[in-house]
């Protein structure tokens, strides 16, 4: 049986039945002090190398044109300018970005032919200061032929539309088709086939910092570059490779505070290889840092999505097979680590139900937009936003709950083996389901709903269910290509952590997982601590990167929920490793076997009651290594790597594509304003299977800031085009975020926990979940209080200008 946990946002959670006298104190954030006392090390604060310049980048104010000439000169002879560069010296110095797949689609760092949208940089001006350098970016003249431009996924597959990358033939970036099982047949003998179509918006994550990169060409050559970078580092192969440069000839800094990022920041890398360029004809370091309308422009944001479904399903309302078509629009470039949005939830395409077969028609296509990248919830978002508003199709087309319907169909044995190779560690889905209804209070949400359509306002509730992945198998990326055409398989999800003691006793633990405010070093210092019996006082945790330094791997970064299920069972193993050492240098000083003492208080204690402190035993290998046990090392360092059984996609295209799978149940109730329209959350109950809770208080601050992530994408946030490309969303003004007074809404969240067997301590990732399940459930609920008027929701963002627009011609308008 699952362990619940249930609370209202404003008490604390606890374990049923468990007195406050036993509960165990849990030590705060130690990132926080700085943060909110202004101490923080953001990369715009650092000046790591002396007489380093600054950079402006010129950028495009066409969404699609041929580039005809770009006039370097002016900007050049102006005064304390140092160096410029355009197209001609990238296109010398720098081959594209190796792509994903084989897509005949060049991207590098700038336009090196035509300009494929607005703002796209076009050149680099460097210069003393950045004033200088920004008044000489406006002297850089571009002479270019407008092209007709192709804006949103539907316009790229139009049979006569514009071609941006005409060596490739065709918009369309990456299509490929998926079968499982006898979907045909399933759908041949259905009772029911219910069908729909939707739109996912592009939203981002507005970090507080912006993008900011420090570079510098060194002889050799070498690259020595900072950036507020979080990973994938599979991106360093990728800027060796358009530099030209051995991966070893590239180090790069991350320093411990980035300012945010939840994805957006995965996308900064073309940036260090166009500055690594420009301190190479500067002959100095180049800093440049992102303005916030830079940022809107050209930074990167989450795929838009069209997407159309079917389900085939019985008078019972069990849903027997799947179809999908899915269409990404990746912006002007299918950009690395992309397509990674359309694959990454491949192993839980089917979600939480038991769905036996399936077929997926899977396609990324360019337009003159922002190229995309990873945002919180990347694919998982998209995906549960067609298949919940189906299961709400369904529910209609069979006459059950909406809750019933998916009741009928949820995974209730683990594990469980999707058709697409997904393999579901754990969960108690059900339980999960029943406390969501608890917490909701569905009874007296019901009786609201009435009340409200009575008086004429419109009232819905609407339900989310989604399984989350956490612990990327990077395989799935290969998923892309053809089977016949992968020249070698690739996978893993590989993180390694290193932890040493020093002659006091006291526990350095180095991390390569680049946070982004999570609260790494918080978790990995209290996990380290109780494996090593240690006040958590002992335990000091490294989070700055430095990849000459620091342990890493391609697949290490803050991305895909990886830190609960991966970092931390490297810190379990390289801490019990250490552990076992200590215990040898203990037994020494006690006279005692090793293997019958234990690490608890500070110190290394027997039954018996004999002890000797932790730093004293460690003192026996820093001083006296000679009278260590045979076959003890004499160190106190050790470096683990934690990789689970991954494998690549099969020849028939099947893969696991990530190590645990968690489950978030999710209840909106909202209530528009009959005179106004004006949506508002009326009650929120969250709930997440997480597995092991390793912090209570942190997994708390992932679901709020998920469930607020989300509301902004759900309700507010939208990067929007006009028809010639030109962004219309690219300040604040335009770009609305909630804040604090949007998230003051009734929130009821709780825990159902089903360890994972996968990981040494049983946790999953738990920071994404409800920026995939949120959205849906806003949406479900906006559909059931619009449900009088009769008119379709099948988009987001929904705000009062969309019910507008819904309901005109009805008579609520």
């Amino acid at each position: 049986m699952a362990e619940q946990r249930a609370h209202p946002m404003h008490d604390e959670q606890l374990r049923h039945g468990e007195p406050a006298a036993q509960r165990r104190w849990v030590p705060s954030r130690i990132e926080d002090a700085a943060l909110v006392t202004g101490r923080g090390g953001f990369l715009d604060d650092l000046d790591p190398l002396p007489g380093t310049l600054v950079a402006a980048v010129v950028r495009s104010t066409q969404a699609h044109a041929r580039l005809l000439a770009v006039d370097l000169d002016a900007a050049r002879a102006h005064p304390g300018v140092v160096a410029v560069i355009g197209p001609q010296e990238v296109r010398a110095a720098l081959r594209p970005f190796p792509l994903s797949t084989g897509a005949a689609m060049a991207y590098h760092p700038t336009a090196v032919d035509r300009v494929r949208y607005v703002g796209e940089p076009v050149a680099v001006v460097v210069a003393r200061d950045r004033y200088t350098a920004e008044d000489a970016a406006d002297l850089v003249e571009i002479d270019d032929e407008p092209l007709p431009p192709v804006i949103g996924a539907r316009a790229a597959l139009a049979a006569d539309a514009p071609l941006l990358h005409p060596e490739a033939g065709t918009n369309v970036a990456t299509d490929r088709t998926f079968s499982f099982g006898p979907v045909s047949e399933l759908f041949r003998t259905a009772d029911h086939v219910v069908e729909g179509e939707y739109d996912f918006p592009r939203y981002s994550s507005v970090p507080m910092e912006c993008y900011s990169v420090i570079a510098h060409w060194k002889s050799g050559p070498e690259v020595e570059a900072w950036a507020n970078f979080h990973g994938p580092f599979t991106m360093v192969p990728v800027m060796a490779g358009a530099l030209g440069l051995p991966t070893s000839a590239i180090r790069l800094h991350v320093p411990a505070d980035i300012g945010g990022s939840f994805g957006i920041k995965a996308g900064i890398y073309p940036y260090v290889v166009l500055m690594a360029l420009a301190s190479k004809h500067a002959g100095a370091p180049v800093r440049w840092t992102e303005d916030r309308v830079e940022h809107l422009l050209a930074s990167s944001c989450g795929a838009s999505r069209v997407m159309r479904f079917a389900a085939a399903v019985t008078a019972s309302g069990e849903v027997t097979a799947l179809k999908a078509d899915l269409v990404d629009d990746v912006g002007a470039y299918l950009r690395p680590p992309e397509p990674s949005t359309l694959y990454r939830c491949y192993g839980n395409f089917t979600g939480p139900y038991r769905i036996g077969a399936i077929e997926v028609r899977a396609r990324a296509v360019v337009t003159n937009t922002m190229p995309t990248g990873l945002n919180r919830g990347f694919g998982g978002q998209q995906l549960y936003f067609g298949l919940e508003r189906l299961m709400d199709a369904v529910a209609h087309a069979t006459g059950l709950d909406v809750l019933e319907v998916r009741r009928r169909n949820l995974v209730a044995s683990f594990p469980h083996e999707t058709p697409t190779g997904g393999v579901y560690d754990s969960g108690d889905y059900h339980a999960a389901v029943d406390l969501a209804v608890k917490l909701a209070d569905l009874d007296e949400l019901r009786a609201r709903q009435e009340t409200a359509r009575a008086e004429g306002a419109f009232y819905g509730i609407g339900v989310g269910l989604v399984t989350d992945p956490s612990g990327t198998n990077i395989g799935y990326v290969g998923l892309a290509t053809p089977a016949e055409l992968r020249k070698r398989g690739k996978s893993g999800s590989t993180e390694h952590v290193r932890i040493s003691v020093d002659v006091q006793g006291v526990v350095t633990v180095v991390l390569g997982s680049v946070p982004q405010g999570q609260g790494h070093a918080t978790v990995a210092r209290k996990v380290a601590a109780d494996r090593l019996g240690l006040p958590v006082e002992q335990v000091r945790v490294v989070i700055d990167m430095d990849t000459a330094t620091t342990p890493w791997t391609v697949t290490s970064g803050s991305y895909s929920s990886r830190f609960a299920p991966l970092v931390t069972s490297a810190v379990v193993e390289a801490a019990d490793r250490i552990a076992g050492t200590v215990r040898a240098a203990a037994s020494v000083l006690l006279d005692l076997p090793a293997g019958e003492l234990d690490l608890v208080d500070g110190a290394v204690r027997h039954p018996s009651g004999a002890e000797v402190a932790f730093r004293h035993a460690a003192g026996v290998v820093h001083w006296d290594p000679g009278t260590l046990p045979e076959g003890t090392p004499a160190r106190l360092y050790e470096e683990a790597a934690f990789t689970p059984r991954a494998r690549a996609a099969t020849r028939d295209d099947r893969i696991n594509s990530s190590l645990c799978y968690g489950f978030v149940a999710e209840i909106v109730a909202v209530r528009i304003d009959p005179d106004t329209l004006e949506i508002s959350l009326d009650r929120v109950a969250s709930v997440h299977d997480a597995g092991t809770v390793l912090h209570q208080q942190l997994l708390d601050g992932q679901v709020h800031g998920a469930l607020v992530h989300a509301l902004g994408g759900a309700a507010y946030e939208e990067l929007t085009y006009d028809a010639d490309g030109q962004p219309t969303a690219a300040t604040f003004l335009d770009y609305l975020c909630p804040t604090s007074a949007e998230a003051g809404f009734d929130l009821r969240s709780g825990h159902v926990v089903t360890p994972s067997p996968l990981t040494p301590l049983g946790a999953k990732g738990c920071g994404e979940g409800s920026s995939m399940s949120f959205p849906v459930a806003f949406a479900n609920a906006v559909a059931d209080a619009l449900a009088p008027a009769g008119v379709p929701v099948d988009r987001l963002p929904l705000h009062g200008d969309v019910i507008h627009r819904l309901l005109e011609g009805t008579r609520w308008h």
